[in-house]
């Protein structure tokens, strides 16, 4: 099941999208979008009488984390040495930090460049949505509470991430959290763990392509530390970490990440 979040210009609801999607991961032409009672996360799935072409309405950030995005750094071994790390210096455990819920924007909405910086990268990722409040989760009920799965772009201000010497400012500012383009809560952590392909493209070109078999700490792994440190909450998102490729984006460019199952993810960029 695909849950988005979306708007006729009215109040932002939530709804499930129909249809199938293509090679790149593009709904089908006449996908609908039936509209949803409330939050699916709280509230269940409970359909209204109104119906949508997936075309004619505007697609929002499919969650807005209740509390907080978590994201997990260096979790592929060829980032890992990208990022300027030796062959066999991979990190011990989950390198894990924090993003602000007023990071997050939808598809569609502008990557905005701060002043600040003069190198802000892309950094495509598979996303875990929380489903329910829980702390110290075990590796084997990591699955218990999956809400579902999206695209995330971990946006980073490069510069600033060395010149800080830690990253909340280089990863936290507003629209540096792109989410999208919806939840799909059938995904199975099997599957994630055989391989989905993830890749980003830069003004239609290919700079990262990557598959999460490749993970270094797989999603289980990642669940359970980062709840042994922090209670997580209904609605709360982990980012899992990004292949290598990661390279900047200038203002007028357009960037869109694409993982197999969940379909693509598209935003430009402006100062």
């Amino acid at each position: 099941m695909r849950i988005a979040r979306f708007t006729t210009g009215d109040e932002p609801l939530f709804g499930i999208v129909t249809g199938d999607l293509d090679e790149y991961g593009q709904p089908d032409p006449d996908a609908q979008i039936v509209a949803l009672a409330g939050d699916p996360i709280y509230a269940g799935i409970n359909p209204l009488d109104q119906t949508h072409r997936l075309a004619d309405v505007r697609l929002l950030a499919p969650v807005i984390p209740r509390s907080k995005v978590v994201a997990i750094g260096k979790n592929y071994a060829d980032h890992v040495v990208e990022m300027g790390g030796a062959t066999g210096e991979l990190p011990p455990e989950p390198l894990m930090f924090l993003k602000p819920n007023t990071s997050v924007i939808g598809p569609g909405d502008p990557i905005v460049y701060p002043r600040q910086s003069e190198n802000v990268h892309f950094e495509g990722e598979l996303a875990i949505v929380i489903g329910r409040i829980c702390k110290d989760v075990p590796v084997e009920r990591a699955a218990d509470v999956i809400y579902g799965w999206t695209i995330a772009n971990d946006v980073t201000a490069r510069d600033l991430q060395k010149s800080d010497g830690q990253w909340s400012r280089a990863k936290g500012f507003d629209t540096f959290c792109p989410l999208g383009p919806w939840i799909e809560t059938e995904l199975t952590l099997d599957e994630v763990k055989a391989g989905l392909r993830v890749q980003t493209f830069l003004e239609g070109e290919v700079k990262q392509d990557g598959n999460t078999r490749d993970l270094i700490f797989d999603v289980p792994t990642i669940i359970a530390h980062v709840s042994a440190a922090m209670t997580l909450l209904p609605g709360d998102v982990i980012l899992t970490g990004t292949p290598a490729g990661v390279g900047p984006m200038e203002p007028g460019q357009e960037v869109e990440i694409s993982i197999e199952r969940l379909g693509a993810l598209t935003n430009p960029v402006k100062k």
